[in-house]
């Protein structure tokens, strides 16, 4: 299972112009490595996934943290990567985690699929869609303060709106 290509190319061109590529950058809920793969030139990228067997397969990275990014204590980052992360989380947890991530980064991304309903995957029981239900008025109840990079009806991405700088 992999992040969706929805999106991604307008993102990264996003990205490269907002970011250096010696910018340190975490994504969280790495997955396959997608992003790893789609921002090679960006070196100093780290990995939080939670799947031991999904992290175990991961290259490219500076770093793989195997942990559960609720948990996790979190150093400054340039550029977090929340890509189909925030919809496996109960509301709480994963507003918690973005309050406690805003204040160690730069900027982040928030990539989020609109009421879309999935269960385990692969073994994998982090897979299945806790808020199944978001749509962008909900998003943006429970998550405010963000801007839209790139949305269609079926997918959204966001960033912390506040200005950014290469």
């Amino acid at each position: 299972m992999g992040s969706y290509n929805i999106g991604k190319d307008v993102v990264c061109e996003w990205i490269r112009g907002h970011f250096d590529p010696e910018d340190e950058i975490l994504d969280v809920g790495a997955c396959d490595g997608k992003w790893r793969r789609l921002l090679d030139e960006y070196r100093n990228m780290d990995a939080v996934e939670v799947f031991r067997p999904y992290a175990e397969k991961l290259t490219g990275y500076r770093k793989v943290y195997v942990e559960d990014v609720c948990c996790m204590k979190i150093g400054w980052y340039d550029l977090i990567i929340f890509g189909d992360v925030v919809e496996h989380m109960n509301v709480d947890d994963a507003q918690g985690v973005i309050e406690y991530a805003w204040h160690r980064c730069r900027d982040m991304i928030i990539a989020v699929p609109w009421r879309y309903v999935q269960g385990p995957v692969d073994g994998n029981p982090w897979q299945e869609h806790i808020q199944d239900d978001l749509t962008p008025e909900i998003f943006a109840e429970r998550y405010p303060g963000l801007e839209v990079i790139f949305a269609t009806e079926d997918y959204a991405y966001f960033h912390k709106g506040e200005a950014v700088s290469g």
